[in-house]
């Protein structure tokens, strides 16, 4: 299979490389994604299975509701994928790929539970809740 990306968490500690058709990024603008990035959190999927983590004893999950788990960096902390254990596809930080990426904003996701401290203007369709 043909390499679509690849990137690490900050330190380097978790190193990914995908496989397969990369989404569109999304831009999560939910309480929990505000408090566990510190703004918003901007994130493509891939099929789970065309994912391949590196040093993945170096990654931590946590179950942040029932059903949904969020991967991060056990020495420096970034979040790097979401899961919903419902799902085939998991979601991987925009920012942790290696430039370039060649992808792109598609959506603004729960803007109704955005922060008060920004405006969202840059043009791109926003969601009060999920896509679509």
């Amino acid at each position: 299979m043909t390499e679509t990306g690849r990137g690490a968490c900050l330190c380097g500690a978790v190193r990914f490389s995908t496989f397969g058709k990369l989404r569109a990024v999304s831009a999560c603008h939910c309480s929990q994604c505000r408090k566990q990035s510190g703004h918003f959190w901007a994130a493509t999927d891939v099929l789970e299975n065309e994912l391949e983590l590196h040093d993945a004893d170096n990654l931590s999950w946590y179950v942040s509701t029932p059903g949904y788990r969020r991967g991060f960096c056990k020495t420096c902390g970034s979040l790097l994928l979401w899961k919903c254990e419902a799902s085939d596809k998991i979601s991987v930080s925009a920012g942790s790929f290696e430039s370039p990426t060649a992808l792109k904003l598609e959506t603004h996701i729960y803007c109704a539970d955005k922060g008060d401290y920004y405006e969202i203007s840059d043009g791109v369709p926003q969601f009060e809740q999920g896509c679509k």
